[in-house]
């Protein structure tokens, strides 16, 4: 008998958000019950988002199948993700990018930084995932360039330290658009040091990123 999460990601894969095989056995191997809040775990496998607290929620997991697949995320390669939230997604590509690889995930909200941290430990998610508190819009240029960007929050323009972090050749992935909470999914390729390319691939909902290059409080 299949379990409520296996039930979850055969529906994903049937309808297209999941093309891979590699995004399939991530979503597989986690736990999306322990990235939720406690009175939310019952509702952990529905394909919706949920309330995380701070106005804030954790994506649905079609969205985060659809992330993982248009970046083309590989194993080794080092990620940047704006807004942990409480861990899910950052769980995910860790998976996919494996020990060799490294996610840094910059969140905003304190305490959910730090519940994200006890999430990702208490998963065997911490050892390739770093949390830093801060203004995600700023990316982390500690460890910048990037092979990957990823951006759990819509902002009204493509934050531009975010595209000056990126490696020639990477690719970058955010929810841009003139409303606070509906913009387009925006996958944005670094193809030399001064030139990029655009393109739009779907309408989304996503909350606000608020910081210097977002929505301002």
């Amino acid at each position: 008998m299949m379990s409520e999460r296996e039930k979850l990601i055969e529906k994903l894969s049937d309808y297209g958000y999941i093309k891979s095989e590699k995004v399939r056995k991530a979503m597989l191997r986690v736990p999306r019950e322990e990235f939720v809040q406690p009175d939310k775990k019952n509702y952990a496998y529905l394909d919706q988002p949920l309330s995380i607290g701070h106005g804030q929620t954790i994506s649905a997991p079609h969205m985060v199948a659809i992330i993982c697949e248009e970046l083309y995320l590989e194993e080794g390669m080092k990620v940047l993700e704006i807004g942990t939230g409480l861990g899910y997604n950052a769980a995910v590509v860790a998976e996919i990018i494996g020990e060799k690889g490294h996610l840094y995930s910059v969140e905003r909200i304190e305490s959910l930084a730090m519940a994200s941290e006890e999430n990702l430990n208490r998963t065997n998610h911490s050892k390739n995932v770093t949390v830093v508190v801060g203004d995600g819009t700023l990316g982390y240029e500690k460890e910048a360039p990037y092979d990957r960007i990823y951006v759990t929050a819509g902002a009204p323009d493509m934050p531009e330290p975010l595209k000056k972090q990126l490696k020639i050749g990477g690719k970058l992935l955010a929810p841009v658009g003139p409303s606070s909470y509906t913009q387009e999914l925006i996958l944005v390729s670094r193809t030399s040091k001064d030139e990029f390319t655009e393109k739009s691939l779907c309408g989304v909902a996503f909350v606000p990123l608020i910081g210097k290059h977002g929505w301002r409080r």
